[in-house]
């Protein structure tokens, strides 16, 4: 059978049958052989492709007469000669081609002998050329593989080292000689060996390069963790054989924690922003607690609990510490990242508890600052945990680190976050303690903006209760009920009056001031007050409206408003005379039970100005209702006041219960907890066949 050159891939590499390398393809040697008189013996097929002649042409040839110029042929004589007398010489020689160009030529020449004991002389010879780029790759490469701050590895493909350089030694902490033939699990087993191999043989299977792969683990250089950035490429000569394969290594241990350090700035800043959104959303104090939890679990910690000093909680009380050193506080509010017996724990929230002055929290407030205990210990635990069964319990459950921070708003101390881990492996730091004292001041301001709202809210409401009328049941021939609910946020101006009036008349007032707070109690009290003092002067209704309207422009700022609904009942013949300032109308159920809204011309608000009053009369027969009320009753944040009017005629509709009853259902029905303040005033005029 014919020989067949055996390449790559053929399976045997004993190192007889192993495929030949690449460089002697690229170098191209050309082989020629002269005899003992000049002339060529032997002529090769890279000699015939390096000169241009073919063994036929140059066979028997003078090798001088054919290949050099005249003017270099004596210098070529005597390299012959020194050859056939054993010398080696190894240079570049001008040689010409065949094609009359001139060609440099390195040459390796040695002596040979044939069986008859001839001189024979052998030249090795390659385009010179060639050799100074493939000698300058060589150098190159040795450079930067030797001088890179980059570690290198080079590996055959049994993913065995091969080549190491500097840095790698370095990053390895072991010389090349140690490792040269071994993989690299019997040098550095700490690595993720499994991972490293997998992907050298992804790279030498499909010659895809694998960048920027992630290792962590540690070398003989340092026993502390590290992180390692490597890249794989595949090595292959130029026929494309698969020699092996490179491998780049950078320790990124710090890029990582610069990025680490990065992305929890940004998860701080995340959650500040998320804070503003979150915290403080109304101008409840126990809620702000609680949005201060939320926001703290689990972004910061595994468990979190607000405390408030007693005093906050109850206005009134002492801040003082006791004469012990104790201090009272208010359990607000407790959130925990997943189910665990810590949180049973805790005081228990909403309720008031005494903490000893050893607590932590209690030295929290007392000294105004964060106390950090980044590694909980027993006695510290001890002195979180309100008693040992408590502190037992919060081992139990895996605490191993604790912050405690006040909530300061405008020079006073209100009360604590205290946060714990225990999930988190990672122990609370000064960064931690950054965060945590943003969140604590933003939750803080909140929670006294809270608690001086809760003081204006009690007094207004005390002003607003002080002022409402305290009417009869049954007023002349009138039965009368009322209510005046406040709203759940904040107290308004709604107010309600049953007046007494000359010959047995009676006055029905339902008004509203637009505003909230102790500033529309007080406007409304004037204008109740100027309202009585009308009314006793027997004026029409309209005629009263305008007097009114002239007094609020008065009242308080330039640009305050009212509306007002004022009623003149005759319950001798049944006679109603009514004006409205811009309120809503007044409901009538006639005795068989049909509500319907009074059509009355609606005016323009008390303060407007300029616009008259306008009158209407109605006949209120016995046993009928009149219903009045401010907005709050029929309007809300869900609710149109369109649809608040209908949902009223409906409860209304057939209603025959005592007026009592009738307040309650209505409150009940319409709007049970208003965002508004709420003024309801029923008025029925008796008969002799029903009793209230």
């Amino acid at each position: 059978m014919p020989e067949r050159e055996t390449r790559a891939g053929s399976g045997r590499q004993d190192g007889v049958t192993a495929a030949p390398g690449g460089l002697l393809d690229v170098l191209r040697v050309a082989a020629l052989v002269l005899g003992s008189d000049g002339r060529i013996a032997l002529w090769s097929p890279e000699a015939e492709s390096l000169f241009g002649f073919s063994a036929a042409e140059a066979l028997g040839q003078d090798a001088g007469a054919l290949l050099v110029a005249p003017e270099n042929r004596a210098r070529a004589r005597d390299l012959f000669r020194g050859v056939r007398t054993g010398a080696r010489w190894a240079g570049v020689f001008p040689v010409r081609h065949k094609d009359g160009s001139t060609r440099r030529v390195e040459f390796r020449t040695m002596q040979l002998r044939d069986a008859d004991g001839d001189v024979l002389a052998l030249g090795l010879g390659t385009d010179a050329e060639t050799v100074r780029n493939v000698e300058r790759d060589l150098a190159l490469s040795h450079i930067l593989v030797s001088q890179s701050p980059v570690g290198i590895a080079v590996f055959d493909t049994e993913l065995r080292w091969l080549r190491v350089n500097p840095s790698l030694e370095r990053l390895n902490g072991v010389p090349e000689e140690a490792v040269l033939g071994r993989r690299v699990g019997e040098v550095l087993p700490a690595l993720d060996v499994h991972a490293i191999e997998s992907r050298m043989r992804h790279v030498l299977r499909t010659g895809e390069p694998l960048l920027d792969q992630q290792t962590v683990g540690h070398t003989e250089a340092d026993t502390e963790e590290h992180a390692f950035s490597e890249s794989y490429h595949r090595i292959e000569d130029p026929n494309g054989r698969v020699l092996g394969l490179a491998v780049s290594v950078l320790d990124v241990s710090e890029r990582q924690r610069a990025a680490a350090q990065v992305a929890r700035a940004r998860e701080r800043l995340a959650v500040i922003a998320d804070a503003g959104v979150r915290i403080g959303t109304t101008l409840d104090l126990r809620r702000t607690a609680r949005e201060l939890a939320d926001v703290a679990v689990p972004q910061l910690a595994d468990l979190a609990a607000v405390d408030a000093l007693a005093a906050v909680v109850n206005p009134g009380g002492s801040a003082a510490p006791r004469a012990d050193g104790s201090l009272d506080f208010w359990a607000l509010a407790l959130k925990a990242s997943h189910p665990t017996d810590a949180v049973e724990a805790a005081d228990p929230v909403g309720r008031p508890a005494l903490y000893s002055p050893s607590r932590m929290v209690t030295q929290c407030v007392r000294e105004a600052r964060p106390i950090l205990r980044a590694h909980v210990d027993d006695t510290v635990i001890r002195r979180i945990a309100r008693d040992d069964a408590a502190a037992e319990t919060l081992r139990r459950a895996g605490v191993h680190s604790y912050l405690a921070v006040p909530l300061t708003a405008r020079g006073e101390v209100l009360g604590t976050l205290s946060l714990c881990r225990t999930v988190n492996p990672c122990p609370f730091d000064d960064q931690d303690v950054t965060l945590a004292v943003e969140l604590a001041a933003r939750a803080a301001i909140s929670i006294d903006n809270a608690r001086l709202y809760g003081r204006e809210r009690d007094i207004a409401l005390t002003l607003q209760r002080s002022l409402l009328s305290q009417a009869p049941p049954h007023h002349g021939g009138m039965e009368v009920a009322s209510r005046y609910r406040p709203a759940v946020s904040e107290v308004g101006g709604d107010w309600f009056d049953v007046l007494p009036l000359k010959d047995g008349k009676v006055g029905l007032v339902v008004g509203d001031v637009m505003g909230k707070g102790v500033h529309a109690a007080a406007i409304m009290g004037q204008l109740r007050t100027a309202t009585r003092a009308l009314a006793r002067l027997d004026l029409p209704p309209a005629e009263l409206l305008h007097h009114l309207d002239g007094l609020t422009a008065s009242l308080g700022d330039s640009d305050t408003l009212a509306t007002c609904l004022y009623v003149v009942c005759d319950p001798r013949n049944g006679r109603c005379a009514l004006s409205r300032a811009g309120h809503l109308p007044p409901v009538l159920v006639d005795p068989d039970g049909k509500a319907e809204l009074l059509d009355v011309a609606g005016g323009v608000p008390l303060g407007v100005g300029g616009v008259p009053f306008t009158v209407g009369e109605h006949e209120l027969a016995e046993g009928a209702l009149l219903a009045l009320f401010t907005d709050g009753l029929v309007e809300s944040h869900t609710m149109s006041v369109d649809v608040g009017l209908r949902n009223l005629l409906r409860v209304l509709d057939d209603a025959r219960l005592p007026l009592e009853d009738t307040c309650d259902l209505l409150l009940a029905a319409l709007n049970p907890e208003a965002d508004d303040d709420v003024a309801l005033l029923l008025a029925r005029r008796a008969d002799g066949r029903r009793q209230g």
